[in-house]
């Protein structure tokens, strides 16, 4: 199997040469499952989410489709509640969901207004780099809120993660 990945203009990957046929792939959501619906919404309002869609099925289920501002139309997380569970596990196999934010001191002053606890300010690649903080949603869900440095893309990309080659001559 020869996989070929391209960005199309749309956003979608297009792997190619799979058995002759093309493939577009692009994430669709996260989905979360929530024991308490409407402690859930409250939070994720607060947070800055806003209720774009909802399922409701035979026996109680219901799935809340959420975004942010800047994701326009797109389901960016889907709750998913079931009367049935009575409580959720996050496991240590779920790290956190990243949301990118403007000015994240604005951002931890409104959700301390709201009374929505979060973590200290941190700066994991010095002061040059992105601001950070974490945020727990009531099921124990990690959200880390980031404000890119000036000049940094709207996106975290391939550039992010490239690293100039060593000066060999000791000058830089």
């Amino acid at each position: 199997m020869n996989l070929l990945v391209a960005a199309g203009g749309d956003g979608l990957l297009r792997l190619s040469e799979w058995r002759g046929n093309a493939i577009y792939v692009k994430t669709i959501l996260t989905a979360y499952r929530v024991s308490d619906l409407g402690r859930s919404l409250e939070f994720y309002e607060k947070f800055g989410f806003r209720e774009i869609g909802r399922v409701e099925f035979e026996g109680g289920s219901i799935l809340v489709m959420l975004n942010l501002v800047g994701d326009g139309d797109a389901v960016a997380v889907e709750l998913a509640y079931d009367p049935k569970i009575e409580s959720v596990e996050v496991g240590n196999g779920f790290s956190h969901i990243a949301v990118q934010v403007d000015n994240l001191e604005s951002k931890l002053a409104d959700l301390a207004e709201k009374r929505v606890a979060f973590g200290e300010l941190q700066r994991p690649a010095g002061d040059n780099g992105p601001k950070t903080s974490f945020v727990h949603d009531p099921d124990g869900y990690r959200f880390e809120l980031v404000e890119w440095p000036p000049g940094h893309p709207a996106d975290m990309t391939r550039a992010d993660f490239l690293r100039a080659e060593p000066d060999q001559t000791g000058t830089s």
